[in-house]
């Protein structure tokens, strides 16, 4: 485990105590920003991991909001 992996998983339980789902789109936006200029200097693993991260952020959004409606 990474240390990139790490901080996915203290800020993902953070965000889960706080439970807004824009925040989560935030995080998710930031992730995608962040893994723009590490492409670009070809550090495509950490850069493969932040889009990843950024999508898995989006999708939590999604569940965090489906599940305040109920």
């Amino acid at each position: 485990m990474n240390l990139q992996d790490v901080g996915f998983f203290i800020v993902l339980a953070i965000l889960f105590i706080v439970r807004k789902p824009i925040w989560f789109v935030y995080t998710g936006l930031l992730c995608f920003a962040l893994a723009i200029p590490l492409f670009a200097k070809w550090v495509f693993f950490t850069g493969e991991r932040m889009t990843w991260y950024g999508a898995a952020f989006v999708f939590m959004s999604i569940m965090v909001w489906y599940w305040k409606k109920e």
